[in-house]
């Protein structure tokens, strides 16, 4: 017998280090799936499609912290702004600029991570650590007042071979320690997402503080 909802979440839970975010990655999955696992517990869910995050959101109940956590374009963030918790994968100024207009327009502040890409495949998005340099210590952040840089996001290669992804985990979480000295305002920069269902205990290990996990939780589509 497959195991329950509550048994999938349980073995995920039992998974997380202490002081680790869980965002179950709810894309493509129905409101009603959401709220099934909302009732266990879980209030972090991860959307990548601005669409789906608008029609979603209304259906569910107001304390779930929305993560967006794919791909986002300067023309989907009004969608995106006056629900989201956490952007995860800011990776231009351009974009940055167009979060802090939406955020001022809707009267909040948003915070956001700067996605750095660390894979070998050159399908994933994100700064180069020399990009990551310039935007963390170049970037007109105090002109953005409605924006707040929390940490780093980044997505490891697709690759069976372990000790690759270890090493980009490993290289990123050096990133964050060198990049933390350097964000304003101090102290915010405190959260590093990286890991999902097939390496987040190698993101723990090398230091996420935020793992992003849809089909551990919710079984096959």
């Amino acid at each position: 017998m497959a195991p329950s909802l509550a048994e999938r979440y349980q073995a995920v839970q039992a998974g997380l280090r202490p002081g680790v975010t869980l965002v179950a990655v709810s894309k493509t999955r129905t409101a009603d799936e959401i709220r099934a696992l909302y009732e266990l517990g879980q209030r972090d869910f991860g959307e990548n499609y601005p669409q789906e995050l608008r029609e979603k959101a209304p259906q569910l109940p107001d304390d779930i912290r929305w993560h967006f956590i794919g791909h986002l374009q300067r023309s989907n963030v009004k969608h995106v702004v006056p629900v989201v918790h956490l952007i995860h994968g800011v990776d231009s100024l351009r974009l940055a600029e167009e979060i802090d207009k939406r955020a001022a327009a809707a009267g909040r502040a948003v915070d956001i991570l700067l996605q750095v890409h660390i894979a070998r495949e050159e399908t994933k998005h994100g700064l180069s650590p020399d990009e990551l340099r310039d935007a963390v210590r170049s970037w007109p952040w105090s002109a953005w007042p409605h924006l707040r840089l929390c940490g780093l996001m980044g997505m490891a290669s697709n690759t069976d071979d372990r000790d690759q992804v270890r090493r980009e985990f490993e290289g990123l979480k050096q990133l964050f320690d060198d990049m933390g000295a350097d964000a304003r305002p101090a102290g915010a920069f405190n959260t590093l997402s990286m890991g999902m269902s097939g390496d987040a205990d190698l993101a723990q290990a090398a230091g996420s503080t935020l793992v992003r996990i849809g089909t551990a939780l919710f079984g096959p589509r």
